[in-house]
């Protein structure tokens, strides 16, 4: 599918005054992609399930601006040269702007100013690792994103990380000085915040699937006949459901599930 290819400081006038809801994704492939969940998942499968989620989150954003037209979905990628790739992955309507190199902090920095630089006048920068996030979040971004105000709505994860970041405008400050890939990040981003008088939003709660724990977790929400405990549920996520129905049906749950009973149970 050819989506079109956004390019930095060059205005498009089709996204002027809109907010890009951009998923940081960096294009599935065997051996690179989720390799927390490797075991209980095989490379190729962690791969998949990345696929699936990046088809989840992408399917929900674009089924959302089709409400709310101030939304445009933008898959901030890397690597470069995987375009034909990811467009294969992505619903028609979304569009594409490539990641700059650097560390994490400099990637989401660059991706804020960038999408600023074509012409947007909010950006949200969204994690593609959260495939059931509850489309009310989505609504609830949109909603302080169109008051033209100077502020942060963030959206927690309960692993201390956060799920998504929207701005008015770019601050560096936001960036500099966090421990990522710890349960450090949404303190200290909120600190940032409060160093440069920046209001925050905080958004409900939410999880994003890098570890067993989390995929557990994902499994009881998607699958609560099989569940021995009750969570709260979000979107569908269908790409994922299937992908992990198949595994469930092939192979029941001892090896993704294994906290699970294995007593028969119909999926």
């Amino acid at each position: 599918m050819n989506l079109e290819i956004l390019t930095a400081a060059r205005r498009n006038p089709n996204v002027a005054g809109k907010c890009a809801m951009g998923v940081m994704v960096k294009t599935p492939r065997s051996g690179f992609s989720k390799t927390r969940l490797c075991p209980p998942l095989s490379s190729e499968e962690a791969a998949s399930i990345s696929r699936c989620f990046l088809q989840d989150t992408s399917v929900a954003i674009q089924a959302f601006s089709q409400e709310d037209p101030f939304v445009v979905g933008v898959a901030i990628y890397t690597p470069v040269g995987s375009e034909a790739t990811l467009g294969t992955l992505l619903p028609p309507g979304f569009k594409m702007i490539a990641q700059r190199e650097g560390d994490f902090g400099t990637r989401l920095l660059g991706a804020a100013e960038d999408l600023f630089s074509v012409g947007f006048s909010a950006v949200c920068l969204i994690d593609s690792d959260s495939p059931t996030l509850p489309f009310h979040c989505l609504r609830d971004l949109s909603t302080f994103l169109k008051e033209p105000k100077d502020r942060m709505v963030i959206g927690p994860c309960w692993d201390g990380g956060y799920y998504v970041l929207g701005l008015r405008h770019a601050h560096s400050r936001l960036f500099e000085e966090i421990t990522w890939n710890t349960d450090r990040v949404y303190v200290e981003t909120v600190e940032r915040a409060k160093e440069i008088n920046l209001p925050a939003i905080a958004l409900p709660a939410w999880y994003d699937v890098d570890d067993q724990m989390s995929l557990r977790r994902l499994l009881s929400e998607l699958f609560p006949e099989r569940a021995n405990e009750a969570v709260p549920r979000g979107s569908p996520a269908p790409y994922t459901k299937e992908f992990l129905r198949q595994i469930l049906v092939g192979e029941g749950t001892s090896r993704i599930w294994p906290q699970t009973s294995t007593s028969a149970r119909t999926v």
